[in-house]
């Protein structure tokens, strides 16, 4: 046993901790996870790891999954997290195991992969369509049930992912059901026209946000191109446009006013809800609004209420409420001799990102999509018949709600670190004792004399006086670099015997929480981040997870559970083979389809990740990559700062040949130690093109100039960047 034990009369040594200082191996190891109420951690502590018999099932249960999974995420056999395309309706060979999918992905094309860098975006567009169907079933059979008598059809709110093979889905995958699309700002607005394009003519097109003469202007003109266009006024303002604009252009505008409601979101989400909202008209605003389009003749064209009271509404009794209040004024405006036609409930459909099913938290809801849509339409149904009213036709902006689960964020654990202490013989502590001031050495014999009287407490309170007082020796010059780490070692080794020590270890991952997981840094949202592998084996080490960024804020800390770490595997060395992986260390962060891509900024310019586009196929592996493209490169985010990376390559190109260069022609011969210019020019030239990531291949020296360059077998990765799209998205089935 190390270090302390060294100098404490083994003699008197009591049993129990000193006992464990002299070297008892009978004393239980410290278990290194924390007590929690399930089957898995149960097994994880009271079990040593050699006979523990670990399953996948007892992963799912440790990491959740089996309660944020369904219907779309499961553990399998082979211990990798499978997808489940078709949600409850996907048959087992239907079934895509994700480690499958990140191996073809990423191996060299050399062996048939397609050779593309993590981190990496998986984007599954059955799992898209069937989240879509199965909310348009949800309010279907909510109508049918209760007698509603109107149908609903929803839209889906671009900033959630505007991404194009993203939004064309949608149109496409609810072309059978009228979805529509909303937009909040021009560029936004033109995507949507352009994809509605193709889309159902009776889809709706929703314009929300703050307007100008031309994001109006551009609205009425989406109007003459016979998309059904509505623009909803957020501020009062607005409708002088409006109608102005309308009788110049000849178009005869459908208009909606959004409402700021009283009733309030007292979550995160609900900033934007209640009377000092962002959005919307008071009570008093829209009768303004009535009474000025009555006067211009063109109350026919008030048609659509929509509000919004925050996103992730927790409970269905909150949803009811809000609804309940919106179809009140519904009526009112019906009542006034408004045109009535849509009622449009905005977002809030909530996505339960812990498995808890809690009405009290920020990253969970207490309802399904059946229990959603239910609420919904009854609260509409009452106050319409109370009122006697028409049915209105159902309209929700459920972005959240819909792209979550559709994208998963793949990146690699490249490397751990844990605290580590130096340990020392009998004879460097007795040199470390000897070289301590006096006052330093009080209290180290006050700590020996503790841990041979087994005084647990009086042990950490003595380590912790022991080093600030070396702490402070060493500020001032009177103690050395190795007194000061034997000192560390010291108190470390105090702290884990007692079992205070902090075990919890800092896995260094590919990523940039900047880049690809914003929220988490931003305002705290948590998402389900498991290992994708390696889930038949029992997790060894709890760790935190630290970025690639230079930022103290670049980690991930907080999981979900209430855990501020995750249990993890032991990394295995590069030269091991585990579970299919080549010894490399795999995570998912999941449900992060909304908000997270569009978000993303280049902190310390690490650019977007690769993504791929996966689909379910009759394949032996049950999936087909029908499209990829690479990450953004370093030439990519340079442009993107203004810089001109064709300027600076050329830039080190010279001064390459000019230095480089001159150090070759003054050797006088070709004996390898001048600089190679060319091979430096093609290595510069290799890292611009590359992602700023690292790089997990083998590294090859050119001409022994000490310049290195991936192995191209390896890895294989695009040079032109601006290459034609076709040359960009690759098709492989597998």
């Amino acid at each position: 046993m190390p270090a302390l034990a060294c100098c404490v009369d083994t003699a008197v040594t009591p049993p129990g901790y000193a006992a464990c200082l002299a070297g008892d191996s009978t004393v239980a190891p410290s278990v290194p996870f924390s007590a929690t109420a399930t089957t898995a951690t149960a097994a994880i502590e009271n079990s040593s790891p050699s006979t523990t018999i670990w399953t996948p099932s007892l992963s799912a249960s440790l990491y959740r999954i089996d309660r944020w999974g369904p219907p779309y995420f499961s553990v399998n056999s082979s211990g990798n997290i499978s997808v489940r395309p078709y949600g409850t309706a996907t048959l087992p060979h239907q079934e895509i195991d994700l480690l499958k999918v990140v191996k073809k992905v990423s191996d060299p094309k050399s062996v048939g992969g397609l050779g593309l860098q993590l981190p990496l975006i998986v984007r599954l567009p059955d799992v898209l369509k069937n989240r879509l169907e199965s909310l348009q079933s949800a309010f279907d059979f909510a109508v049918q049930s209760q007698g509603y008598g109107a149908h609903y059809q929803g839209v889906y709110p671009v900033k959630c992912n505007q991404e194009r093979f993203v939004v064309e889905d949608i149109v496409k995958f609810g072309f059978p059901f009228r979805f529509g699309l909303e937009s909040g700002s021009k560029p936004e607005l033109l995507l949507a026209m352009s994809c509605l394009c193709k889309g159902n003519p009776e889809a709706l097109l929703v314009c929300n946000g703050f307007k100008d003469a031309e994001y109006i202007s551009l609205a009425l003109l989406a109007r003459k191109l016979a998309l059904n266009t509505v623009i909803v006024l957020e501020q009062q303002e607005e409708l002088d446009l409006v109608v102005n604009l309308s009788q110049k252009l000849c178009v005869r505008p459908v208009i909606g006013v959004r409402a700021k409601l009283r009733t309030k979101h007292s979550g995160h989400f609900g900033s934007t809800s209640g009377e000092k909202g962002k959005f919307g008209l008071t009570t008093t605003q829209i009768l303004n609004v009535v009474r000025k389009l009555e006067h211009v003749g063109m109350l026919d064209c008030l048609q659509l209420l929509h509000y919004h009271i925050g996103s992730q509404i927790p409970t269905t009794t909150l949803l009811q409420d809000s609804v309940g209040e919106a179809a009140q004024i519904y009526c009112e405006l019906v009542r006034l001799g408004a045109n009535m036609q849509v009622f449009d409930i905005g977002g809030g459909l909530g996505i339960d990102y812990d498995g808890s099913k809690s009405g009290d938290s920020d990253v969970s809801v207490a309802y399904g999509l059946e229990e959603y849509a239910a609420a919904v339409v009854s609260a509409v149904r009452f106050v319409c018949d109370r009122k006697s009213v028409k049915h209105p036709v159902l309209c929700s902006e459920s972005g959240r709600g819909i792209v979550s689960h559709h994208s998963i964020l793949i990146f690699e654990a490249f490397s751990s670190r844990a605290s580590s202490s130096r340990e020392m013989n009998q004879l460097a502590l007795q040199y470390f004792a000897e070289g301590l001031p006096e006052d330093v050495l009080s209290d180290y014999l006050k700590l020996k004399n503790a841990a041979i009287s087994g005084e647990y407490e009086n042990c950490l309170v003595y380590a912790d006086k022991l080093k600030q007082k070396c702490v402070e020796q060493f500020k001032e010059g009177s103690l050395g670099m190795e007194q000061l780490a034997a000192v560390d070692g010291i108190c470390d080794m105090v702290s884990k015997e007692i079992g205070a020590s902090d075990p919890v270890r800092t896995f260094n991952v590919n990523l940039s929480i900047f880049t690809s997981i914003p929220d988490f840094w931003g305002i705290g949202q948590l998402f389900p981040i498991v290992p994708i592998h390696r889930l038949d084996e029992r997790p060894g080490v709890r760790g935190i997870l630290s970025d690639l960024t230079c930022d103290s804020d670049g980690k991930i800390n907080k999981f979900i559970g209430g855990e501020s770490s995750l249990p993890l595997h032991e990394l295995e060395g590069n030269g091991g083979s585990v579970g299919g992986a080549s010894g490399r260390y795999y995570l998912g962060m999941f449900l992060g389809g909304a908000y997270e891509e569009a978000l993303g900024g280049i902190h310390n310019l690490f650019g977007g990740p690769s993504i791929v586009r996966v689909s379910q196929s009759d394949g032996p592996h049950s999936f087909a990559v029908t499209r990829a493209v690479p990450g953004q490169s370093c030439w990519d985010v340079l442009r993107v700062v203004q810089y001109e990376p064709e300027l600076m390559f050329q830039t080190l190109k010279h001064r390459a040949d000019e230095y480089c260069g001159q150090d070759h022609s003054d050797s006088g011969s070709d004996d390898g130690h001048g600089t190679d210019s060319a091979a430096l020019a093609s290595s510069l030239a290799r890292s611009f093109h590359n992602m700023p990531y690292l790089v997990s291949c083998s590294l090859t020296a050119i001409n022994n100039s000490g310049f290195y360059y991936c192995n191209e077998d390896e890895y294989n990765a695009p040079v032109d960047s601006v290459a034609a799209e076709d040359e960009q998205w690759s098709y492989c089935c597998a």
